[in-house]
């Protein structure tokens, strides 16, 4: 647009009877000042777009302390006798929960139940109860995103010690060292996320229901 405008500054300068070099140095002059005005615009847009990707910070998860807060162990076989073979068989529970500690730090416990039986005839074997907790730090994580990096990525991080120390606890206790598997806390996640879906609609549809019988009665 700005070449376009000096071009007809030059053709009425030329056409002009009284136009002189000095006229069409002024013509000049202010097309390229309309020039440098676009360019200006364009460099401060550009920077502006450079400012915003500085500004968009990578998310950062820091752990501050892990510890436990709680545990108990009990080795039921050793008060009774278990005649035959032993082989045993756990059933391990678990549940998360979080909350806010303030100034973006957040607390974040694994709570675990270990309940080891015969196999055989049912006999209670050990009984393993632990909560264990850690400190995070929380850097630029979206809103959106904070929910699912507390239930998912920080329990990631300090399941591992938890896991040595069931080893460690067992094996104390007098039995093979248990090493649990690896916990798929992502599909944890996304399995509690269909759960609290599905009772949402069960209670919608019951809502829905009970309207329908008041209004008929």
């Amino acid at each position: 647009m700005a070449r376009k405008n000096g071009n007809a500054a030059d053709n009425d300068s030329k056409t002009a009877a009284d136009a002189k070099a000095g006229g069409a140095a002024d013509t000049k002059a202010a097309a390229s000042k309309g020039n440098g005005a676009d360019t200006g615009a364009q460099s401060g847009a550009g920077g502006a777009a450079e400012g915003d990707q500085a500004q968009a910070k990578p998310a950062r998860v820091k752990t501050l302390n892990q510890f436990i807060r709680d545990m108990s162990f009990e080795n039921v076989a050793s008060s009774k006798e278990i005649k035959g073979e032993v082989q045993q068989e756990i059933q391990i529970s678990v549940s998360l929960d979080s909350k806010s500690r303030g100034d973006d730090r957040y607390e974040v416990s694994i709570k675990i139940n270990m309940d080891s039986k015969n196999k055989g005839g049912g006999e209670k074997i050990f009984v393993l109860e632990m909560e264990y907790v850690g400190i995070f730090e929380l850097e630029n994580v979206a809103q959106q995103n904070l929910h699912p990096v507390l239930m998912i990525e920080c329990p990631r991080l300090i399941f591992p010690y938890l896991r040595r120390i069931v080893g460690d606890v067992t094996r104390d206790g007098g039995f093979t060292p248990l090493n649990l598997d690896q916990f798929d806390f992502l599909e944890f996640y996304r399995e509690n996320m269909r759960r609290r879906i599905e009772q949402r609609q069960k209670e919608q549809e019951g809502g829905e229901k009970a309207k329908e019988l008041s209004g008929t009665s």
